[in-house]
């Protein structure tokens, strides 16, 4: 079975700056390159995984999202990285006015994307690893079965009672794959 490199999407393979949907926000996290190079030298396939509640408060479609998502695909190709596959939650349980207010599986700390992402590409979630900047990352990372659990310091509160390997920027999560 494969293993993977899960990574958030905004805050660890973007900078967020909060609903970002459009080529012109989108500015690459310093170093998320590098961590992915050197990932795949190591034998995991790349997915993320993303919430993406602008989705439901009607700020962007799931049209904008994903050209968006196939534009940034591209950049990392451009970068000898290849992304798998792109997972993402269009949900929240109360905020917004379109079909996608909604309480689910999929949205994190849920484990619903990830698991998903398992079963579809046959993936080893015990010898996997999750990269994030929210412990609601690692929650749903944990859900899942992932041990290998990397939490970048950011802007979200750490309640620092989460099992992760915490570090203070994307770069240094090279140092927990292996």
């Amino acid at each position: 079975m494969k293993r993977a490199l899960f990574l958030d999407r905004d805050g660890i393979v973007n900078v967020d700056f909060g609903y970002v949907h459009q080529v012109k926000d989108f500015e690459f996290i310093d170093g998320i390159f590098d961590v992915c190079r050197y990932a795949q030298d190591m034998g995991y396939e790349i997915y993320v995984i993303t919430n993406q509640a602008g989705i439901a408060r009607g700020y962007y479609t799931i049209e904008d999202f994903l050209a968006l998502t196939d534009w940034m695909k591209q950049e990392f190709l451009k970068q000898e990285v290849l992304i798998n596959d792109v997972y993402y939650c269009p949900h929240h349980p109360e905020k917004g006015d379109t079909e996608y207010v909604i309480t689910c599986k999929c949205r994190k700390p849920e484990p619903g994307m990830i698991l998903k992402a398992a079963k579809e590409h046959g993936i080893n979630l015990d010898h996997s690893a999750f990269i994030g900047d929210k412990v609601s990352d690692m929650k749903a990372a944990e859900a899942a079965g992932i041990h290998n659990k990397i939490l970048v310091a950011s802007q979200y509160q750490d309640d620092g009672n989460t099992h992760a390997h915490r570090i203070n920027c994307v770069k240094e999560a090279i140092a927990f794959l292996s």
